[in-house]
């Protein structure tokens, strides 16, 4: 029985100490979080980020990490609502992540910045580009890998003004704070330009039938439609116009920029228009990261993925220069220019980035995309 006794100690103890040695090892990490959508309509934006975010986090791990710590990434679901941005604000901070790449979607990443910023945690998102997120805010934590809604919809309204060359346009948009905010902005610019702009109208997200808008639209007699907001719509649009004769050219932001949409569209998204990041991954000097995505079968030409990774790629740079202490990493990325695979990048006061490219391009049945030159 003693001798029992003994190897049961023995056993526990060891036990304690691999728990220890666990523990301390767990202690050297790094903790990042990543808040995107995994439930809901718009996962597959999340999706986007988090290939972006795992390929960044694979490289720099394998290249020996921050300072000799890896990073360790929890994903926390916010399903792109407002109202969930919050709840996966606070549970970024009670699990005392210093570090988060995300929210994805603009409304969320609004209600849940004030958070973030009270708590000292820095935020690069690498996708939400309503101004309303920084603009007029004075926050210090909040950061951003992509441009503004009103960097993108001049990019739209030049492009409509001097390709396109409508004679009468649409502007339709979701209610919501990303898909109005950038339907507003063109619109502001077309009027600028003295296009006529016949109709500018929400409609519902989430809403199956569109029969009334697009009759609308015919009785309008527009030949252009610009339509702020997400793919699920968008898709439900082309194809509704299709189905009742409405032939028009349309066009949407980054939001728009997702194959999914192929699937509700059908035939009917050949040609739309759509706003995206420039793609990065044809940049020769990202051919190492493009084989990383492509040899995971991810896919580096997104709309979000390079864009999440240079996100990572901010945050870890920025904890390698100054330490992990989050006060010291958000002051140096408003006075650090960090290259990253969107090319060198660094922000404002507010957090939003110097320049950015948004560029036109053309979509296609197939899921493919080409620059847009008319």
């Amino acid at each position: 029985m003693r001798a029992s006794f003994q190897l049961k100690t023995i056993v526990a103890t060891l036990g304690l100490l691999g728990a220890a040695v666990t523990s301390q090892a767990y202690a050297q990490n790094i903790k990042f979080a990543m808040v995107i959508p995994t439930t809901g309509p718009l996962t597959q934006y999340g999706d986007m980020v988090k290939e972006g975010v795992s390929t960044a986090v694979e490289q720099i791990n394998a290249a020996g990490g921050i300072n000799g710590k890896k990073i360790e990434v929890t994903t926390v679901d916010d399903a792109c609502e407002p109202k969930q941005g919050p709840v996966a604000a606070n549970r970024v901070v009670n699990s005392k992540i210093g570090y988060m790449i995300g929210p994805v979607c603009s409304g969320a990443a609004i209600a849940a910045a004030p958070i973030y910023d009270n708590e000292g945690v820095v935020v690069v998102t690498p996708s939400a580009t309503s101004p309303a997120l920084t603009e007029g805010k004075n926050f210090h934590y909040i950061f951003r890998t992509i441009g503004r809604d009103d960097q993108q919809g001049p990019s739209a309204a030049k492009f409509i003004i001097e390709k396109a060359k409508p004679t009468k346009v649409a502007v339709l948009h979701d209610k919501q704070s990303y898909g109005q905010g950038i339907a507003s902005s063109v619109r502001d610019q077309l009027q600028k330009a003295k296009v006529n702009v016949a109709l500018f109208e929400g409609i519902n997200a989430g809403d199956s039938d569109y029969s009334a808008i697009i009759t609308k639209l015919k009785s309008a007699g527009v030949d252009f439609v610009y339509y702020g907001g997400y793919h699920p719509e968008m898709g439900l649009l082309l194809r509704q116009a299709s189905e009742q004769g409405l032939k028009v050219r349309m066009m949407g932001p980054e939001g728009v920029g997702n194959p999914e949409v192929n699937a509700i569209a059908g035939n009917a998204v050949e040609g739309m228009l759509v706003t995206l990041p420039a793609d990065f991954s044809t940049n020769p000097k990202n051919a190492a990261i493009v084989k990383a995505f492509q040899d995971k079968k991810r896919n580096p030409s997104g709309a979000f993925q390079l864009t999440a990774y240079a996100a990572t790629q901010a945050i870890a740079e920025s904890i390698k220069a100054v330490g992990d202490d989050p006060k010291k990493v958000a002051d140096h990325l408003h006075k650090a220019t960090i290259n990253t695979v969107i090319g060198p990048v660094s922000w404002n006061k507010q957090g939003d980035l110097n320049a950015f490219d948004f560029q036109i391009f053309q979509w296609h049945k197939d899921g493919s995309k080409t620059p847009a030159t008319k």
